[in-house]
């Protein structure tokens, strides 16, 4: 057999679907059970946009609280205060911790609209058919698994910092309504993102 006759041929097209738990190929004729290790198999998730869209939207409509909520109160025997995202981050320009404070804007504003806006781009790229290089869709595709790893920075600095400052009458932190906003945002986010079956990719890259 030539290889011009296989060159570019997909397992589909082959008559084989893998399984995304293991990765065992298996016929497309064959039960939706992995022969290996029994997880569904199916040769393109069903509804995948759907959910994509579901959950996106879910994690748009978290965020909007989470920027708006404080995600940080600070009790003080001078006081209590309230600090959102962005000013906490002005809070620690002022305070000159500039590092942390560029760290923090990009893990809470940044990261999370480049999420929004690159997801949101692909499932209207699969839905309305546009003219985007198969090398760009799966460059933003594999954008949004590296990136997905640092979104809960935000949480963990406020939770850090709720456990070690907690000096009784002094000063204490405590998380607040809007950390939670935020941790929803980011998870709602995350289900979309894994919700978008790449091989969708491939079907657009091969029309």
């Amino acid at each position: 057999m030539g290889s011009t006759h296989i060159q570019g041929l997909s397992a589909r097209d082959a008559g084989l679907k893998a399984c995304t738990s293991c990765g065992a190929l298996q016929a497309i004729i064959d039960d939706t059970l992995c022969r290996r290790c029994g997880a569904s198999v199916h040769s393109r998730r069903s509804n995948s946009l759907q959910r994509v869209w579901a959950f996106l939207l879910v994690g748009v409509m978290a965020y909007i609280p989470a920027n708006i909520y404080p995600i940080m109160l600070t009790r003080s025997f001078t006081g209590n205060t309230s600090d959102t995202i962005l000013s906490g981050v002005m809070v620690l320009i002022d305070d000159d911790s500039y590092g942390v404070a560029l760290i923090i804007f990009i893990a809470s504003i940044c990261i999370p609209v480049i999420k929004f806006v690159v997801i949101a781009g692909l499932a209207l790229n699969l839905h309305y058919d546009w003219d985007i290089s198969k090398h760009t869709q799966h460059r933003l595709h594999t954008l949004t698994e590296f990136i997905g790893r640092w979104s809960m920075i935000d949480v963990f600095v406020v939770a850090v910092l709720a456990a070690l400052i907690q000096l009784g009458a002094i000063i204490s932190i405590v998380p607040g309504v809007g950390i939670n906003a935020f941790a929803l945002s980011v998870v709602f986010t995350m289900l979309a993102a894994s919700s978008l079956d790449p091989r969708l990719l491939w079907d657009h890259s091969e029309k």
